[in-house]
């Protein structure tokens, strides 16, 4: 999404470009398929949250239409058939530890934060259920391993993000709509547009970079331009070599971030028949594997049921096939919702650390005891050198939001670094 909006951008204001990607398609950490039932659905990323302003004009301007989540005042968490109430006291105790967390997130000093990680932190916290809530809230958010991400990197991000009500919550939060067709859609629509300047199955191996320009080599050749606008993240951006080698903060950012690991499933069904039972169909599981599940059905259905796995946990399920995936997932819902959860009409996964491309997601992360891939991460030019990605974006970090105003900002940093010269 950054590197489309963009090119965007720039050919609006008559500056001719090209989008290298490397993988077959476009679309980056964003990814829509058609189901079995005709609906579309995102694999990557797909919210609308409060306040993303820019990215519900671009869904305007590109056709797409919004909905609202179909979301409960706060989802169900159940453990195994158990329903853990909202009055039992490891419900009480993950959220008094959950207020402690966002008052200490409003705090700059790191103290011993800075080189504790959340698994080390969390193993102090007494009571199973307590601990385990707050594992798979932490590793769902965030994507981490959580014995490789700091408490004050966490901290640091939930501080960036507007408190962990914004990063936790549908209505009112950041996954409170979605895309008739997919989130993806508008990356396949942006790269329609741009035509043959979208260059697919194009990997970037080394830049060879100046004051004056740069030269790309490819999987598909070399290639010279005026500037370029590097919008992988950091972890991605390592595997390419540059020379001259870019300054040690960079390659620093780039030796002391990851990428996270996260698993994503849809189960489509021919209508949302949870909705008759629960009323709502969103749960945080806490057996084994831990995640989120969301309502994500589209006005007039079918019905979708969307499957959140981060963190170790994500990485575990590479080990089962398909099948072993779904009956694992799925199989947990069938005491809340019944035996039709077992049966859908389609469906749809994806391990996005298992994308050579990608590299997981859904951003980049910072290593224990380092500070260098804080959200924002630093997008200042080297040369003919400018960086974007939602890593770098100074408002909605970490979000398509974030990636799009990455890309604005990106974009008008290299129309003024080309003010006076040809274009």
């Amino acid at each position: 999404m950054a590197g489309l909006i963009a090119a965007r951008e720039l050919f609006r204001q008559g500056i001719d470009v090209l989008v290298l990607e490397s993988a077959a398609r476009p679309g980056g950490r964003m990814m829509a398929e058609t189901s079995a039932l005709g609906s579309r659905l995102d694999l990557g990323g797909q919210w609308v949250g409060h306040g993303h302003h820019r990215f519900a004009a671009l869904a305007a301007e590109l056709g797409a239409e919004l909905f609202p989540m179909h979301t409960p005042k706060r989802p169900a968490v159940v453990d195994g058939p158990r329903r853990v109430s909202a009055m039992n006291p490891a419900m009480l105790a993950a959220h008094t530890v959950l207020l402690a967390w966002e008052l200490r997130a409003k705090r700059a000093a790191p103290g011993k934060w800075a080189s504790q990680t959340v698994g080390a932190w969390l193993r102090n916290v007494p009571g199973r259920t307590t601990r385990r809530l707050l594992e798979v809230l932490v590793a769902v958010t965030t994507t981490a391993d959580l014995d490789r991400y700091s408490m004050h990197a966490f901290a640091g991000a939930v501080r960036h993000q507007g408190g962990l009500k914004a990063m936790l919550s549908t209505d009112g939060g950041a996954q409170e709509k979605l895309i008739v067709d997919g989130a993806g859609t508008l990356t396949d629509r942006l790269a329609a547009g741009l035509g043959e300047r979208v260059l697919t199955g194009r990997r970037v191996t080394a830049i060879h970079h100046d004051d004056s320009g740069a030269t790309l080599h490819t999987t598909g050749g070399a290639l010279r331009a005026a500037r370029v606008i590097v919008t992988v993240p950091p972890p991605m951006s390592a595997r390419i070599a540059y020379d001259p080698p870019l300054p040690e903060s960079r390659t620093m950012l780039e030796r002391n971030t990851y990428m996270g690991s996260v698993y994503k499933a849809i189960a489509v069904y021919e209508h949302p028949f949870w909705r008759q039972r629960t009323g709502h169909g969103e749960f945080m599981l806490l057996a084994h594997p831990g995640g989120a599940v969301f309502d994500t059905t589209p006005p007039g259905g079918p019905g979708h049921l969307c499957i959140l796995v981060a963190g170790t946990e994500a990485r575990e399920l590479d080990r089962t096939d398909a099948e072993g995936r779904r009956q694992a997932l799925l199989g947990q819902l069938v005491p809340h919702i019944g035996a039709e959860a077992l049966a859908p009409a389609g469906w749809h996964e994806k391990s996005w650390h298992l994308d050579e491309h990608v590299g997981g997601g859904y951003a980049a992360l910072a290593t224990p005891g380092t500070t260098d891939g804080y959200l924002p991460m630093p997008s200042q030019s080297v040369g003919a050198l400018h960086w974007a990605g939602t890593e770098t974006a100074f408002e909605h970090a970490g979000y398509i939001e974030g990636a799009i105003q990455s890309g604005e900002r990106a974009a008008r940093e290299v129309i003024k670094s080309l003010r006076g010269t040809a274009t």
